[in-house]
């Protein structure tokens, strides 16, 4: 008898399954074939996300249609093929599309209850609260601090042109970027470019590593949110977290006793704390927020602001490396600005970089560090021309890497050619065809911060340095599959030269 209920169970698992499968077939959508238990994604521990999600891409773009189907394990998603569709998801009809669906639990793990997790009227609040800090002239008041980070910068890349000028980009980059986030969002030295082992540096490393059983723990809060949920599944670092808490802590309490203004990320998130208006001479106040929500938001601007600006900025100088003509077109457009501003890198100065903002585009575009986008479908949308409708808390996904590598929108998209990116070919484009930090209104709020330090930290290096390739230099980059960034494997070695 045991033996006949246990074949029946899997028969019926079996059954379960095949139907979970046939989802977009029998719907009439363009699917790629998927299998149990991974669905599309086998392969994820060795080949990263975004080549997965690429190969099935690549399978249905030319189907004609605005969405195709694909699995990630047993969940549906709708991958978004067609660029007028990702404007109407993105933008048109974001209403229907606001959440992201990350996982996050507020109550055991309050540092990821952050803006980029946060969902609904809670996100939509937030978002108004934080987005005074990122105005232009919020940017222009943290400029002198960044540009003070840019030439320490510049002295320990001098030391270690003068001792070899073998150097890991990735990594000096990663220490730069955490010295300038760390010293915008908690007012604190961090000291990364001196001490690569300085605290700072070290959790952000660590918030980034995957153990093998923080691997299965992200997989169960992905694919059974509301389980994960139920079971007080934790995806934080438990020291990460604790760091970064203290570190706030600490700020506030220092902060508010000496009465320490900085016009700095953590002086609004302060001012939220306390109901005070936001802007001097203001008297438009937007609601407190508690101790956790501020902790947690210094959190994500901090891991978001570090990883991939040095991403962007490793991945552009490995580029010009390659290409020694392009690197020079780079360095002769920051000097020939800077001659126009008496050699002052100004916040002005660096806005007028224009080809040096095409380098960095282009990288952006070649390697965007956040590959793919989901959104969640909060509400049943009908696709009128597919004759489908899009189920609520279903997942859409928008393919960022794909997209960025269509030769229909970038011909030869494996070059890395920057006159992608002047103003005539980029009015050509369709909007959504360059979308390294999102659109609409969940669009990356970090934007002008993030795109002035990458500006920042590559004129004070090409301004100084040449850069070439080095022994050590992977003549092909492979990306660490288990990270959600793209990050390539064993770092871009570099050799440097003082100019």
């Amino acid at each position: 008898m045991l033996f006949y209920l246990i074949l029946l169970a899997i028969s019926l698992g079996f059954y379960a399954m095949g139907k979970r499968y046939a989802y977009w077939k029998r719907r009439g959508v363009p699917y790629a074939e998927a299998g149990f238990p991974f669905g599309n994604l086998k392969g994820m521990r060795k080949r990263h996300l975004a080549l997965l999600v690429q190969d099935v891409y690549v399978q249905l773009k030319d189907s004609g249609k605005k969405f195709g189907g694909m699995f990630f394990f047993i969940n549906p998603v709708a991958l978004i093929l067609d660029l007028d569709f990702a404007k109407d998801v993105f933008i048109k009809d974001f209403q229907y599309f606001h959440d992201r669906g990350i996982y996050s639990n507020e109550k055991v793990d309050p540092i990821t209850a952050h803006l980029v997790s946060m969902e609904g009227v809670k996100w939509k609040n937030l978002r108004a609260k934080l987005t005074p800090t990122f105005t232009t002239g919020k940017m222009k008041m943290m400029y002198p601090t960044v540009a003070a980070v840019a030439e320490e910068f510049r002295k320990c890349m001098l030391v270690e042109a003068e001792s070899g000028g073998e150097v890991e980009m990735k990594e000096f980059l990663a220490r730069f970027t955490t010295d300038v986030i760390g010293t915008c969002a908690f007012g604190l030295e961090c000291n990364s470019l001196k001490d690569p082992e300085a605290k700072f540096r070290q959790m952000g490393r660590k918030a980034l590593a995957l153990t093998p059983m923080g691997f299965l723990r992200r997989i169960l809060s992905f694919t059974f949110r509301d389980l994960a949920k139920a079971l007080n599944v934790r995806i934080s670092d438990p020291d990460v977290a604790d760091f970064f808490m203290n570190a706030v802590r600490e700020t506030i309490e220092y902060r508010e006793k000496n009465n320490v203004r900085r016009n700095d990320f953590m002086d609004l998130l302060i001012k939220l704390k306390n109901d005070q208006p936001i802007d001097d001479g203001s008297e438009e106040r937007l609601g407190r927020l508690t101790f956790n929500e501020i902790a947690a938001q210094a959190f994500v601007f901090f891991l978001a602001g570090f990883e991939t600006s040095s991403t962007a900025m490793s991945y552009c100088l490995y580029e010009l490396a390659q290409n020694q003509e392009l690197q020079e077109k780079a360095r002769q457009d920051v000097e020939s600005v800077l001659a126009k501003h008496e050699g002052a890198m100004t916040y002005e100065a660096v806005h007028e970089m224009r080809y040096v903002e095409n380098c960095i585009n282009e990288s952006l575009r070649k390697y965007p560090p956040v590959p793919n986008i989901l959104r969640n479908t909060n509400k049943s949308y009908h696709v009128s021309d597919m004759n489908v409708t899009l189920e609520k808390g279903y997942r859409v996904l928008l393919p960022i890497y794909s997209i960025h590598h269509d030769a229909r929108y970038y011909p030869d998209p494996e070059r890395y050619d920057p006159e992608r990116f002047n103003a005539e070919l980029t009015a050509k484009r369709h909007p959504m065809a360059f979308i390294p930090f999102g659109e609409g209104p969940r669009i990356c709020i970090g934007l002008r911060f993030g795109m002035m330090q990458a500006r920042v930290g590559l004129a004070c290096l090409l301004r100084n340095f040449r850069f070439k390739l080095s022994p050590k230099t992977p003549r092909e980059l492979r990306f660490i599959a288990s990270n959600p960034l793209l990050a390539s494997e064993g770092g871009l070695w570099l050799h440097i030269e003082k100019l």
